[in-house]
């Protein structure tokens, strides 16, 4: 994701694998980003993504918009939609469908 993410034009952080909640926000607020994007295909979804939001709110980065996919229930990523994630995809997504909704959410165009 991260290099069709690069390749579409966007600037990626990529953190690498097996980072703590901590670790991400703490990352994401030094970088200022706007965006984080998950990839989670362990099952933790419903601990990773509340606590990052969690922590980002806690540290006045709560507008940073968290987006991610994986392996996970329709139920589930209703609900983390519901605590604030702001879309969320299965793993047979295209990559074209995320790098579109990025798009029209910031209205930018890349090349």
């Amino acid at each position: 994701m991260a290099r069709a993410l690069r390749d579409a034009g966007f600037e990626v952080i990529y953190t690498g694998l097996h980072q703590t909640p901590e670790q991400i926000a703490a990352t994401a607020i030094q970088e200022d980003v706007d965006v984080i994007g998950l990839s989670i295909l362990s099952g933790t979804h419903m601990m990773v993504f509340p606590r990052i939001l969690e922590l980002l709110r806690e540290q006045g980065a709560g507008q940073t918009v968290l987006i991610g996919g994986g392996t996970m229930l329709p139920r589930e990523m209703r609900e983390l939609k519901a605590l604030g994630v702001a879309e969320l995809w299965g793993v047979d997504a295209p990559t074209s469908e995320i790098v579109a909704w990025l798009r029209a959410r910031f209205g930018v165009e890349t090349r």
